[in-house]
């Protein structure tokens, strides 16, 4: 019997040791688990996400099929109004509901740039603030129609453009950054991504047979270097 009791007493220890050892391995499989998790979510969002290519960089533009698309009237700007008067030091164009002076350079370097473009195919619209009918005037060079719907910069933005877009004719919007944000999300443009400039244009293809595709972006400084060649 004694020596029954001292043998139980000598296997405890050893049952507790593989009872934490038993803990130990299921904590490094959750852990585990939880890493791989963690990876797979990582790949898949890094490879899955929609990135906005700079136009305006290297030869992204000539390889990103934008020539082509324009003239088959496939494609939609969203352009964001140049710089607001009522957030800025620098002097109004007009009014403080307006752009400002350095608002209105910009305005009309990227006006350069969609003729350089061809607007034969496009129609533009504008938001009715007084900052986008002034940026879509300079772009223009006339007046832009005003449509209120460019102004509801919320979760149904994107099917709002896809149904003012018309087959073979591009659409061009002077809007907001928020409308142009709450169409980024719709696609799958990752946050860190999702930034317009004053200014700024956001390219999509959008031809009514398939799901809007992103283009790529220009900025301010990339319309003013923008030549006609590139677009005939």
């Amino acid at each position: 019997m004694a020596d029954t009791v001292i043998n139980n007493k000598n296997l405890l220890p050893v049952a507790g040791i593989h009872r934490r050892f038993n803990i130990h391995q299921n904590i490094v499989s959750i852990s585990t688990v939880v890493t791989l998790v963690a990876i797979c979510a990582w790949f898949f969002t890094a490879f899955s996400s929609v990135h906005v290519v700079d136009l305006g960089s290297g030869n992204n533009l000539k390889v990103s099929g934008l020539r082509e698309q324009w003239l088959r009237g496939d494609v939609v700007v969203m352009i964001r109004h140049a710089e607001r008067c009522d957030r800025s030091t620098n002097p109004c164009m007009a009014s403080a509901e307006g752009i400002t002076l350095k608002g209105r350079d910009a305005a009309l370097a990227v006006g350069a740039g969609l003729q350089k473009m061809g607007l034969a195919r496009a129609r533009l619209v504008a938001s009715p603030k007084v900052r986008t009918q002034q940026t879509a005037e300079l772009l223009a060079g006339h007046a832009v129609p005003a449509q209120e719907w460019i102004t509801e910069c919320d979760s149904g933005f994107m099917k709002a453009v896809q149904a003012h877009k018309v087959s073979g004719e591009n659409l061009v919007l002077i809007t907001h950054s928020g409308c142009i944000d709450q169409f980024e999300r719709k696609v799958g443009v990752p946050g860190g991504e999702r930034s317009s400039d004053y200014a700024e244009a956001f390219f999509v293809q959008m031809d009514g047979s398939h799901l809007p595709k992103v283009i790529g972006s220009l900025n301010v400084e990339q319309w003013a270097n923008l030549n006609s060649e590139q677009f005939n």
